[in-house]
């Protein structure tokens, strides 16, 4: 029953997407490009074929510039493959020697030295950075109190020192050499990517307890946690609203996200449910709730969010694959292409699924909290404030009431 609805939701979803297009009401349609050229850097990740193929639909003559270690079924026969490496600027110069390009998406290598290298050479040229540019999304006490500023929105601050986190401060730089090359390029700030392919799927830690018949599953201050992520369809659907629309698009920096920020606890039902599996979720402080850092993925539990209105307002975004499905197909395809015990994927998550140790540790949690009682108050038990009427509702004063 439970996934029914949710096939519903997300056919009613994709109705309704629809249905601002026909009314249009700023969501952009597909627009044919037949004879075009584009040159797609990358590819082959987990957004890529769905970028590919969003070129190919609208008639681009595509190229993928790209290694070669990492060819993937779904990029269908009729794209170009160039094989470099997309971090060395002099391969790319020679691989691309005398060409133009109507359009170039830009999804990996040196972003900076790529975009000098066509620089002049493309029409529209677009590209893909990461939040953690963003001060404090690797570093939250850099604001006090600690935790970035929520929703944070593209002109929040930006990493200004190294001291500060060095791997952000190289994002903002970068971004800052992207339009000195490309002054009408549009950037789209990716958060953590999920769905298939995803090198460093967080949702294993969730399915792989599935598998493996685990009920119990910690989480820390009660996995409200929040921060922002994005499926892969619809992060390749944000890019392709900016090709259909590049005068609107041109020399803009968007947030790329799903509209929708599920929290730690909301994700982990959301996958128990759509594998038919019910979770134990045991809410434990922080700091001693040590096998729930993979899921938090930082030292603290603050909040990630940042805001997708602009991209919104001006492309007309909206989630073609709503979040709740979006999580389910990526459980589903994690159960049918499980990561080695062990393996990569583990290793980047850091989750070691010691399950005998979680065991002590819930163990001597239930022992302690049992330990304590409730206070004895001097005067009234603290409450939820008059504010606040409850689920049902007060009751009424009017029992008339019209």
């Amino acid at each position: 029953m439970g996934r029914n609805r949710r096939q519903r939701g997300y056919r009613d979803d994709r109705w309704r997407i629809k249905d601002l297009i026909s009314k249009g009401l700023g969501v952009a349609s597909r627009k044919t490009r037949s004879g075009e050229t584009a040159l797609v850097i990358g590819g082959t990740g987990p957004t890529g074929p769905h970028v590919v193929n969003g070129l190919v639909d609208r008639g681009f003559k595509t190229a993928m510039l790209h290694s070669g270690a990492h060819e993937q079924p779904e990029n269908p026969d009729c794209v170009e493959h160039i094989h470099t490496d997309a971090y060395d600027s002099e391969k790319v110069a020679n691989a691309l020697e005398g060409r133009t390009f109507d359009v170039c998406i830009a999804t990996y290598g040196r972003l900076r030295a790529n975009a000098e290298v066509l620089r002049g050479r493309v029409g529209q040229f677009m590209s893909v950075g990461g939040f953690p540019g963003y001060r404090g999304y690797m570093n939250a006490p850099l604001f006090e109190p600690p935790g970035m500023p929520m929703p944070t929105r593209e002109d929040g601050p930006r990493v200004s020192e190294p001291s500060e986190d060095e791997k952000g401060y190289r994002i903002a730089r970068t971004e800052e050499r992207l339009f000195e090359a490309q002054p009408n390029a549009t950037h789209f700030r990716y958060p953590w990517v999920y769905g298939p392919r995803q090198p460093a799927p967080r949702e294993w830690s969730i399915v792989r307890r599935v598998l493996d018949g685990r009920e119990p599953i910690i989480v820390a201050d009660g996995g409200l946690s929040l921060s922002t992520f994005g499926y892969v369809e619809n992060l390749a659907h944000a890019i392709m609203l900016a090709v259909d629309q590049p005068e609107k698009a041109a020399g803009q920096v968007y947030n790329a996200a799903d509209q929708e920020c599920l929290s730690i606890s909301q994700v982990i039902e959301t996958i128990g449910n759509s594998m038919g599996h019910d979770f134990d979720i045991i809410s434990m402080p922080w700091e001693i709730a040590w096998p729930a850092r993979p899921l938090v993925a930082q030292p603290w539990t603050t909040h990630r969010v940042v805001s997708t209105a602009k991209l919104e307002l001006e492309l007309g975004y909206r989630d073609l694959v709503p979040p709740r499905e979006a999580l389910a197909r990526t459980a589903k395809w994690l159960a049918e292409n499980p990561p080695l015990p062990g393996g990569i994927e583990e290793m980047v998550m850091q989750d070691p699924f010691d399950y005998a140790a979680e065991d002590e540790l819930i163990g001597a949690y239930r022992s302690s909290m049992a330990m304590i009682s409730e206070p004895k108050w001097s005067a009234e038990a603290p409450d939820y404030g008059l504010a606040f009427s409850g689920p049902g509702g007060r009751e009424r004063t009017n029992k008339n009431f019209e």
